[in-house]
């Protein structure tokens, strides 16, 4: 009986290829091209910064003409010609510019969040094909050395050396794996469909069969400044709250006097009539509420911004947390997976009539069960470690 090393299965398990990582990169360059969502977006956020500034330029300047025949006629013909601009205080264009500048860098940050937020689903459904093609591998294995054992059993029933009983045991395994074959390889393909959609529907040559290391830091704080000086949703209520504010002080400037400036011309029975005009408005009810109404707002969002920071400080301390359990164990898994060879063993015991078959196939299904884990432990290692450091994709 052929048996085979689980030490070289381990060590192309954990192997971290050039080539694995380069095929992340260009599945993600390729999903950020193509992605329909990410195209909508852009054009929908180039719209909004043009909307904000649809508010930047004056007030329409005013034209009037009239001209009246007069009755009867020695009353002469009225003509009247009257120009007129409208304008805000003069503080409010400047908080107007501020505004707009910095929703368009809202509109920016918005855009980028549901980029990363596209990538990370993406090189998240990476990161569970890794895990699926690795766990192929060893279903193959555990598929190809139990259909050499049923080969085996069904030529010694032929000779007389064998039994049924081990032959019906090594058949319902093999329906057993075949079942979790079948499983893993349907779970794959949805992976890759998923993959398909989010490339817009083009289809990706994928070699997901290692995972790409990435640098993190030990230092939780350190992990946090670098956090916030690139995640683009924590700098979108960073701005959120900048803006609120910015509103208000807009407002305050709205509820000033309006200036308007004019020329007026008239004619009558010969006679001209020009000059200047220079008028305001007295800005008594129009914007009555509306300063407080922006107030409220600001408090609210000074709360919001305050409250964010809060949360995602604990939300990403609870996932480094996890992150370090996991490393933990993963590291275990290894150093006793990297110095054992139990199926080997097993192929042995059972060859010389040691172990029976159930024992066998009892023995083998707990080392397999324990290297799947083994296998699952790792890609939520990967998985937590791409949520942490979504923040750079």
């Amino acid at each position: 009986m052929k048996t085979y090393s689980i030490a070289f299965l381990f060590s192309c398990l954990v192997s971290f290829s050039v080539l694995a990582q380069s095929n992340l990169e260009q599945v993600l360059m390729g999903i950020e091209a193509n992605n329909k969502t990410i195209q909508a977006q852009k054009q929908n956020f180039e719209a909004r910064k043009l909307e904000f500034k649809a508010d930047l330029p004056l007030y329409n300047p005013n034209f009037e003409y009239d001209y009246m025949d007069g009755s009867p006629s020695a009353a002469g013909n009225l003509t009247d010609i009257w120009i007129n601009q409208s304008f805000d205080f003069p503080t409010a264009y400047g908080k107007r510019r501020e505004l707009a500048k910095g929703l368009s860098s809202q509109a920016d940050f918005a855009l980028m969040a549901t980029r990363q937020e596209i990538l990370l689903e993406a090189k998240q459904s990476y990161l569970e094909l890794v895990f699926r093609n690795k766990l192929q591998q060893q279903i193959s294995n555990r598929k190809a050395a139990t259909e050499r054992l049923l080969r085996d059993f069904e030529r010694k029933l032929t000779t007389g050396d064998g039994n049924i009983l081990d032959v019906n045991k090594a058949k319902l395994q093999l329906i057993e794996i075949n079942k979790d074959f079948q499983s893993n390889l349907a779970g794959i393909n949805q992976l890759l469909q998923n993959l398909k959609s989010l490339n817009g529907g083009i289809e990706l040559e994928v070699m997901a069969s290692s995972y790409q290391e990435e640098e993190l830091t030990t230092d939780f704080e350190l992990l946090f400044e670098e956090f916030k000086a690139a995640d683009p949703m924590w700098k979108y209520v960073e701005m959120e709250n900048k803006t609120s504010k910015i509103r208000l002080e807009h407002m305050k400037a709205m509820a000033l006097p309006k200036i308007s400036t004019g020329y007026r011309y008239q004619s009558l029975l010969g006679q001209t009539f020009q000059g200047f005009r220079l008028g305001a408005s007295i800005p008594l009810w129009e914007n009555k509420y509306k300063v407080r109404q922006k107030e409220a707002e600001f408090s609210f969002a000074s709360l919001q911004w305050t409250d964010y920071q809060n949360e995602r400080y604990y939300e990403l301390r609870q996932l480094y947390e996890r992150y370090e359990k996991l490393s933990t164990t993963l590291q275990d898994y290894r150093n006793v997976l990297e110095n054992i060879s139990s199926i080997a063993y097993l192929d042995k015991a059972l060859e010389l009539g040691h172990i029976s078959t159930i024992e066998y196939f009892l023995e083998s299904n707990y080392f397999y069960t324990a290297y799947t884990n083994y296998l699952q432990t790792e890609n939520d290692y990967y998985r937590v470690k791409a949520e942490l450091l979504r923040f750079r994709l």
